[in-house]
C-alpha cells in the first residue's frame, strides 16, 4: 500500500487539469575533466549516478512548477508559509508604549508634589478645600510668586470632563495677591470673553473661551503672569485674606460657581 505522501501525490495529479503536453528535452551536461567542480559531482559521475540524479532533479522542477500552477496546492503553500510567518511575528510582539507614569498633573508645572498637610505648613493663609469636590487627588505647591501658590488637582467631578490628555478634571489655584481688573486687558484674546460675577458677595470674574494667561498683583505688589494649566473657562475671585483663588474647569459659570461657594470661610 502506498504511504500517505505517495497517495496524496497521486490524488493531487488526477486533480490536476493538466495543459497540453509540451515538447520538453532535458539536457545533462557534467564536466568532462576529473577533479574539475565539487567532490560530490565526481562522485556522481564516478558511480553513473550522475545522469538519473539531474534528470529526477529536473522532474522535481517540473512538480513544483505544476504545484503552483494548481491554484489548490498553490493556496495551501500560501497558507502554509503565511502560518510559519506568523509564527515567527507572534515570537517578536512589539512592546507596548509605556503608559502615563507620575502624580496626577504632574506635567502641567504647578510645583512640587505634597500632602494636604505638608502644603499647609509651607504657607502662611489657610487652605481652603471645596466641600463640593471633596479631597484632591493631589496638592502642588509653588514658591513663586512671592507668598507661594498651592493647587489642587482633581480627576474628577460630577458633571465635568477630563480635560484632554492630562486626566484632569478641575483645578483649585490658591495664591497670595490681589485681581487688578485692568490687568484683564493683557489676557484677552479673540476668542475670549470676560464677565464681573459675585462670589460670595466677593468680586470676581468669569473668563470663558480659551484664556493662557491671568495676570495679577502679587503679595509684594507687583503685577504677575501667571499660566492657566488647563486653558479652558476659568473663575477667578478673591476668596478673603488677601487671597485669590482661581477654579479651571471644562464646565459652565454656574458650575464653577458652585464649587466656589462650597469653600470654606477664611
Amino acid at each position: 500500500m502506498p504511504d500517505l505522501l505517495e497517495q496524496q501525490l497521486i490524488e493531487l495529479g488526477r486533480a490536476v487539469e493538466w495543459p497540453a503536453t509540451p515538447h520538453l528535452r532535458v539536457e545533462v551536461s557534467l564536466p568532462a575533466r576529473q577533479g574539475w567542480g565539487p567532490a560530490w559531482l565526481d562522485a556522481l559521475r564516478g558511480s553513473g549516478w550522475g545522469r538519473p540524479v539531474a534528470v529526477a532533479l529536473a522532474a522535481l522542477l517540473i512538480v513544483a512548477i505544476a504545484l503552483t500552477a494548481y491554484t489548490p496546492s498553490r493556496e495551501a503553500i500560501a497558507n502554509w508559509i503565511n502560518l510559519h510567518v506568523n509564527i515567527q511575528r507572534v515570537q517578536q510582539l512589539p512592546t507596548p508604549s509605556p503608559l502615563p507614569s507620575g502624580t496626577l498633573g504632574s506635567e502641567l508645572g504647578l510645583g512640587l508634589p505634597y500632602t494636604l498637610e505638608g502644603a499647609q505648613n509651607l504657607v502662611k493663609w489657610q487652605i481652603t478645600v471645596p466641600a463640593d469636590l471633596g479631597r484632591p487627588d493631589a496638592v502642588y505647591v509653588r514658591t513663586l510668586p512671592e507668598g507661594g501658590e498651592v493647587t489642587l488637582v482633581y480627576a474628577r467631578a460630577p458633571g465635568i470632563p477630563v480635560a484632554g490628555q492630562t486626566g484632569v478634571a478641575v483645578l483649585v489655584i490658591e495664591v497670595r495677591g490681589a485681581v487688578r481688573a485692568d490687568y484683564f486687558s493683557k489676557m484677552l484674546g479673540p476668542d475670549t470673553t470676560i464677565e464681573q460675577v459675585l462670589v460670595r458677595g466677593r468680586s470676581g470674574y468669569w473668563v470663558a473661551g480659551s484664556p493662557h494667561i491671568f495676570m495679577f498683583q502679587d503679595a509684594s505688589g507687583q503685577p504677575y503672569p501667571d499660566t492657566l494649566r488647563l486653558a479652558t473657562n476659568t473663575l477667578i475671585f478673591d476668596s478673603g485674606n488677601g487671597t485669590i483663588t482661581r477654579i479651571e474647569a471644562y464646565t459652565s459659570k454656574e458650575r464653577a460657581i458652585q464649587i466656589a461657594n462650597s469653600l470654606p470661610e477664611r
